[in-house]
């Protein structure tokens, strides 16, 4: 099979939001309060899209979707059909080929290919003959045109509605910000006008991929970190962009995740990508221009949230099960103990999710959230990390500031007596791994490997100690019988010695 269909001809850029905690029954009505919105008129339609395929997903592999759209109702529609290929994958701010073609019915049109890259890709027409319908969606589209003084035009458009795939159904409920005229920044500018009224948190999942995870059933799955390809032509700015991108969308895309999954490993997940973001940050702070950076101080809350949400999971589902049969011991007495602390502890991971979920619907983080992707946007704007002046010295850079965060950890390892040194040295072990994995490609891998294996041993063995005492720390606060809590503590001190 071919290479996937290149983004070139006619361009999309648009700016993708999820509204947390919105109620879709007066959204719409809230939106048109909003002051750089409710002058302006606006127009509903209903549009429904029918996502096609092959069974082995082909398109979804090389990141292409293929749609057809009903405008309109059902007795006068209009069809169209619309290829749309890969933008970037790791940001709400997407820019990517789209190519929309009428079509007199419901049936997609190999001629209106033709005229697209889509014969790159399949030449003698075997893909489209193997298309059919994978996921659907319906809904209600409100737009907006917001017309500036600099002729720059920006469409803003609500949908409300649901994707189906098979038997499987999820509600959608999100904002699209299209840029028909000018430069992207004016898409941020009416984002931030917006975000002052309302929540927003930038989202990277576009209806075909909501539709394809609905379809496999991984909608509520976390996102994992996923380090990019980094060729060694690239400069230190353009490293830095497409390594802090994918980290701070694993961080959102899994604060999206969190509004609907109580999955655990989704708070752990967000986290870790928060984690690799501030690691990388710091690796890379030398090359970045200090003045442009965000102020996180508006997340501070929103993270305070989740650290206290993940030591709650921490506690209830990975350090206290092992000891029960210890602590119980078939005595009844202490059964009824330990299933009254577990129930305590599952009522707290509850209201604590309640919190995380409550913070996300602060504005001023959405607003924190879109000014880090437009600061990510405009990381290379200056052309100072454009691959056609890439930095030759790269890998050398890259491989002098890995070794000197390792030569940190050695250092406060051997210096590390008191519980805060020792939680120092936890900190740069998972600096040192998340640095090491997301650059791999750039760094030796021998020594590479050694590292990452010596950073992991040193941050789990001083995790679990670390995880024993805070589980008793939050018992105490919910007020757990004294005698288990000493227990605890006693097994806890044995485990570290």
């Amino acid at each position: 099979m071919k290479q996937a269909i290149p983004k070139a001809g006619p361009e999309e850029t648009e700016l993708k939001l999820a509204l947390p905690g919105a109620d879709p029954a007066t959204l719409l009505a809230r939106l048109k309060r909003v002051p750089v919105l409710a002058r302006r008129k606006s127009t509903t339609l209903h549009l429904h899209n029918i996502y096609f395929d092959t069974p082995e997903l082909v398109l979804r592999q090389q990141r292409i979707a293929l749609r057809l759209r009903r405008v309109g109702d059902e007795a006068k529609p209009q069809w169209l059909q619309t290829l749309k290929t890969a933008g970037r994958a790791d940001s709400a701010l997407s820019q990517r080929g789209e190519w929309e073609t009428p079509v007199p019915d419901a049936h997609l049109s190999l001629k209106a290919l033709r005229k697209t890259p889509w014969a790159d890709m399949d030449g003698d027409g075997t893909i489209f003959r193997a298309l059919s319908p994978v996921f659907e969606t319906n809904f209600e589209r409100t737009v907006w045109l917001v017309r500036r003084r600099d002729a720059s035009v920006v469409e803003v458009a609500l949908d409300i509605g649901q994707v189906r795939a098979g038997e499987r159904t999820a509600p959608l409920c999100e904002l699209e910000l299209e840029l028909k005229a000018g430069s992207a920044q004016t898409l941020f500018e009416v984002a931030q006008q917006i975000a002052t009224s309302m929540a927003l948190l930038p989202s990277a999942i576009s209806k075909a991929e909501r539709g394809y995870a609905l379809a496999q059933n991984t909608l509520a799955t976390a996102r994992r970190a996923a380090p990019p390809a980094l060729p060694s032509k690239l400069s230190v700015a353009a490293t830095a962009q497409r390594v802090l991108c994918e980290m701070f969308s694993q961080f959102t895309s899994n604060l999206n995740t969190l509004l609907i999954s109580d999955d655990p490993e989704v708070v752990h997940q967000a986290r870790v990508g928060w984690r690799r973001f501030k690691s990388a940050r710091r690796l890379f702070a030398p090359a970045l221009v200090r003045e442009a950076t965000p102020d996180w101080q508006a997340l501070h809350a929103l993270l305070s949230c989740l650290g206290k949400l993940r030591d709650l999971d921490v506690a209830m589902n990975e350090t206290l099960p092992p000891l029960a049969d210890v602590y119980i011991a078939a005595d009844p007495r202490r059964a009824e103990i330990w299933q009254q602390m577990m129930l305590g502890l599952a009522q707290a991971v509850h209201l604590q999710r309640k919190a995380v979920r409550y913070a996300l619907q602060d504005p001023d983080v959405g607003a924190c959230l879109l000014a880090t992707t437009q600061w990510l946007d405009d990381l290379t704007a200056s052309g100072a990390g454009a691959e056609s002046r890439a930095d030759a010295s790269l890998q050398r850079w890259t491989q002098q500031r890995v070794l000197r965060l390792h030569e940190q950890v050695k250092l406060a390892r051997n210096n590390a007596g008191t519980p805060e040194q020792l939680h120092r040295v936890r900190i740069l072990a998972k600096r040192m791994r998340y640095n090491l994995e997301s650059l791999e490609d750039l760094l030796p891998r021998k020594r590479s490997q050694r590292w990452r294996a010596q950073a992991i041993q040193l941050q789990s063995k001083l995790g679990d100690s670390r995880d024993a005492l805070q589980a008793i720390t939050l018992l105490v606060e919910l007020g757990t019988d004294r005698a288990l809590t000493e227990f605890l503590r006693g097994h806890a001190l044995g485990q570290k010695a």
